[in-house]
Order: C-alpha cells, then structure tokens, then sequence
C-alpha cells in the first residue's frame, strides 16, 4: 500500500539500518520527518517495506532522500515505485528553474537515471560534512 506520508521516527530509523543507511538520532529524525516537502511510505500489511522524501526550500531547491527498501523486498520494483510517486510530486509542484538534486550510491544510480537524473561531474561535484552522532 502507498501512503503520501513520512513513517514513524522509530520505523524510519529501522528501514534506514536494514536497507544499510547511515544511522540517524530518534530527535533529529522525528523534526527532518516532519519537515519534508512530500514523502511516499509503501507498506505490506502495517509494516513499512519502503520509503523516499523530498526536502528543500519550496521553491528552487529540492533533494531526494531516504531511498529505501527492506532487503526482504528488494527487487520488486519498489524503488522504482518510490520514484515514480515522487518524481509525480515534483512534476506537478516544482516551478520551472527548481533544481532537484540526489546523492546516488551505485548499482542505484541506474534507478535514477531513468528518472533523468545525470550526474554532475566533472563541472561539479558532491560533497557533504557529517556532525558526529
């Protein structure tokens, strides 16, 4: 099931450590949850099995974040659902000129490409600090 909405903090930092992302604080997480421009939640019965979100500005700025899908789900096209759902979102929202950016890991940046992401390189190139937890 599809839900046009962020998780529960707790189920969130759950999906994260079994789809192998960084982990994230219970507090921190629950005010980034709250603040997102769109999120998509797939479940299987009540569990969360899959999830995306958007942040930005509203306005020329957006990033996708929080791809994930639970190992035991894997490979059935449900990241793939993931970024339709917001892909739509951002379609439908974004003004012309909005950037929307991504940081990809490898095999998924194919996923992304088919949503026409390219990457930035060599003009320009990702970079991000991380405050301790």
């Amino acid at each position: 099931m599809v839900q046009h909405t962020a998780p529960e903090a707790g189920e969130y930092i759950a999906l994260r450590l079994a789809a192998g992302l960084s982990p994230k604080d219970e507090a921190a997480a629950r005010i980034a949850l709250k603040n997102s421009i769109y999120a998509v939640s797939l479940r299987s019965s009540d569990k969360l099995v899959g999830m995306g979100r958007i942040i930005g500005d509203g306005g020329c700025f957006y990033q996708v974040v929080d791809i994930a899908v639970d190992p035991a789900f894997q490979g059935r096209g449900l990241g793939n659902r993931i970024m339709t759902e917001l892909m739509n979102a951002m379609d439908a929202h974004a003004p012309d000129g909005a950037y929307v950016s991504l940081l990809a890991d490898v095999p998924a940046d194919r996923l992304y490409q088919k949503f026409g992401f390219t990457y930035t390189a060599p003009q320009s190139l990702g970079m991000y600090k991380k405050y301790p937890l």
